[in-house]
């Protein structure tokens, strides 16, 4: 194999590995590293940037520091995991929310697949490369919101954290943010509207995500399924109450996606990979 087709074959193979994708696994680890030195190749620092993405076609993403992270941390192999299920499930879902969009690799992969995206994201200095990659990768099914999500509808206050602004956030939502921060007030928007117009959700709210499944009921989620990242040991314990006492199923994937049976079962932190939501209890990688 070419190491040009190396991002291809993972993210046709994936989808048949699930059962090997714990973060805490050797076949994680080891195909942990190969990504990382494709996404180097293809779009790092001296890349153009422009690459075949496998299955999505041609994938135009420029190098873009984001502090103490960057753009290619973006290709990780917890991402890609996440890449092959949209592809698995590109006949499963048609209208997508991006909660999170962050620089809108997300999104743009979503939109390739011909799903209905809707994008969400408050930071004025992520959506600006946002809407350049959009504009770039010809992506015309994807509406930007420039708002957060939680349990209201108004506006809060933003921690901006400039060494790493993937690591920004509502504020309340992370006990001690580190290192230098700004501060300013941003829109918020009401998950329950959005849960009612989506049939799937990817919601990574660095720290906010049990806020906003609380606020959902059991009928919430009939017909919406989410993968959602846990961002601390706190809102694992809120979120997994919360879901589990209105019978919604979950599947981690620290568990090789297995249901999550008991609090122990929860992913902690970005760490342990994601966690599938969904009111239905059939299979999400057939």
């Amino acid at each position: 194999m070419e190491n040009k087709d190396l991002f291809a074959s993972l993210l046709q193979a994936l989808p048949r590995l699930y059962r090997h994708h714990s973060p805490h696994g050797p076949v994680h680890r080891t195909l942990s590293l190969a990504a990382r030195a494709e996404a180097e190749e293809l779009f790092g620092k001296t890349a153009d940037g422009k690459a075949d993405f496998g299955p999505f076609g041609e994938l135009v993403f420029p190098y873009h520091s984001m502090g103490a992270i960057d753009s290619l941390d973006l290709f990780g192999l917890d991402e890609l995991i996440l890449f092959s299920f949209y592809w698995v499930n590109r006949s499963r879902y048609r209208r997508v929310a991006d909660i999170g969009g962050n620089i809108g690799l997300h999104s743009v992969l979503l939109s390739k697949l011909g799903f209905e995206v809707q994008t969400y994201e408050p930071d004025p200095m992520h959506i600006d490369r946002l809407q350049t990659n959009l504009e770039l990768n010809g992506c015309r099914n994807v509406t930007l919101i420039r708002a957060a999500v939680s349990d209201r509808e108004g506006s809060a206050e933003f921690v901006r954290v400039l060494g790493n602004t993937t690591g920004s956030h509502l504020e309340g939502a992370k006990a001690a943010p580190y290192g230098e921060l700004e501060r300013f007030s941003v829109d918020v928007v009401d998950i329950r509207p959005i849960i009612a117009w989506a049939d799937f959700m990817k919601i990574d709210a660095e720290g906010h995500e049990a806020k906003i499944l609380s606020a959902t009921s059991r009928e919430d989620w009939q017909g919406t399924d989410a993968m959602v990242e846990v961002g601390s040991p706190s809102n694992a314990d809120e979120t997994f109450e919360h879901l589990r006492s209105i019978g919604l199923h979950m599947y981690a994937q620290k568990g090789n996606w297995a249901p999550v049976e008991g609090r122990g079962d929860m992913p902690e932190s970005y760490r342990d990979g994601s966690l599938f939501v969904s009111a239905r209890g059939d299979g999400f990688w057939d």
